[in-house]
């Protein structure tokens, strides 16, 4: 297929594909889907071999968000039957996160809910970071607080942190629909900060909830200018007692087709797999590992995820390997601070129609999580 090979050389040369490019691969239809799959796999092995990192989420504040994000379990109006706890000590999320760590993961990523931290919540987490860097030295630390100002993302980068979290989510065009109490602006700002003050900046997207293929594009290449270095592909999450609880649009087919498209649009850039590939993409998660080079092992925030010892399993199976502390994740080029590297961004948006569901709705794989930080169950590593 002319269009893959074109993709491929285009990754390989980490130049950026045009918006109709981008839009043909999640056109491509079911029958060509291994093609696909096989041509982003080689613009990842190029980059990042056949490593897979891990990733281990601490939910530090669980619910009594103050924001209207539609997708999310904890947001002002949740009915969903979801965990609920103030801040972790730092002792107690330190022992949370060294059950990640024990189970492989490289980076910690610290989670709390709320538009934004205030100076004594970047106290809390700074103390947290000193405490889990005393008992792993080499973990990689990643905050996720919400809006920061003036002075807050040093702060956290003085404390030990080496990254930051702050998603973009869904196409400004479309960030209206989803929430209200802030902007598609106010999140770029965040992530900028970040990046300002020498963190890793980390932002991605959440898909499934209810866009169009031109909307996925679109973020996806905001996310290409803003040039983070990691970035998570989300798919929702439908929680009963959220506005989005029935939007069941995504096929394990079209979740692939839209891994594909990142990894082209950001070839040279670590694609995480993040929440919902249980739901979504079920049996067909070895197939993603073909396109992205980063996980998240065990739970997430607020729901649980496949068994630890499954994913390392899954990885082992498909012919990967975890990646080690010792090792950098980044290709070489990006270590320096290398910027957007494309070359060919003259393409327009071309009219999408919204995905549509062509499977019922899997309400069983949504399971609450009930173990681990805040509880007292042993946590999913």
């Amino acid at each position: 297929m002319d269009l893959l090979n074109t993709l491929v050389e285009k990754g390989l040369r980490r130049e950026l594909p045009t918006r109709e490019e981008a839009l043909a691969v999640l056109a491509t239809s079911d029958d060509d889907l291994l093609e696909v799959v096989a041509a982003a796999g080689k613009v990842r092995r190029q980059w990042f071999g056949r490593r897979v990192k891990l990733n281990y989420l601490v939910n530090l504040k669980s619910g009594l968000c103050p924001e209207d994000c539609s997708y999310c379990s904890q947001r002002l109006g949740s009915k969903a039957e979801i965990l609920k706890y103030t801040w972790l000590k730092p002792d107690e999320a330190s022992k949370a996160a060294a059950a990640g760590v024990a189970g492989g993961a490289k980076r910690v990523c610290l989670v709390a809910s709320g538009r934004g931290p205030t100076d004594r919540d970047v106290d809390r987490v700074s103390q947290t970071i000193e405490a889990i860097k005393e008992q792993n030295e080499d973990v990689e630390i990643c905050a996720c607080l919400g809006l920061l100002s003036d002075g807050q993302a040093e702060r956290l980068r003085a404390a030990g942190a080496d990254a930051y979290n702050h998603n973009l989510n869904t196409s400004e065009g479309t960030y209206g629909d989803i929430t209200t109490t802030h902007t598609f602006a106010d999140r770029v700002d965040t992530v900028r900060r970040a990046q300002t003050a020498g963190l890793s900046a980390c932002s991605g997207l959440i898909a499934g909830m209810g866009e169009s293929d031109a909307d996925l594009v679109d973020v996806v290449f905001s996310l290409r200018e803003l040039d983070p270095d990691s970035v998570p592909v989300n798919f929702l999450i439908p929680f009963e007692g959220t506005p989005l609880a029935k939007e069941w649009n995504l096929t394990p087919q079209h979740c692939l087709r839209i891994l594909a498209m990142t990894r082209f649009v950001c070839p040279d850039v670590e694609v995480r797999l993040s929440g919902g590939r249980e739901v979504h993409l079920r049996s067909m998660q070895p197939l993603a590992l073909h396109l992205v080079n980063s996980i998240f092992l065990g739970d997430y925030l607020t729901s649980e995820g496949q068994e630890g010892r499954a994913d390392l399993e899954m990885i082992a199976d498909a012919g990967f390997e975890v990646e080690g502390a010792e090792t950098t994740t980044l290709p070489e080029h990006r270590r320096g601070g290398c910027g957007p590297c494309g070359l060919d961004d003259s393409g327009q948006s071309a009219p999408a129609e919204p995905v549509t569901n062509t499977g019922a709705p899997r309400t069983d794989l949504v399971a609450v999580r009930r173990r681990g930080a805040g509880t007292d169950l042993a946590p999913n590593a």
